[in-house]
């Protein structure tokens, strides 16, 4: 049997969402903003930047994945990756 706590107020509760942005030309490949990126938003990109390095990339798929926690942006010694987040859509 599989128990899942949820909160309470989960009906009123929303899920932050972010866009990510990566700077190729600051990036030296470190990977550090793929392994600690909670949702797997990111991935190594097949391109290379003017320094050699693979930089990273969104994801195929993972677009709107990103729940703006800023791990990618605090773990870069580069500053080449940083979270702007999306407001949620008011009907």
């Amino acid at each position: 049997m599989t128990v899942v706590r949820r909160p309470l107020d989960q009906s009123v509760l929303t899920i932050p969402r972010g866009q990510t942005y990566i700077i190729p030309q600051r990036c030296k490949g470190c990977r550090f903003c793929i392994d600690f990126c909670p949702k797997d938003v990111l991935e190594e990109s097949t391109d290379i930047n003017s320094k050699g390095y693979h930089y990273p990339v969104v994801s195929a798929g993972k677009e709107e994945a990103c729940i703006q926690c800023t791990f990618c942006t605090l773990v870069c010694p580069e500053f080449a990756i940083y979270t702007e987040e999306i407001e949620p859509e008011t009907l």
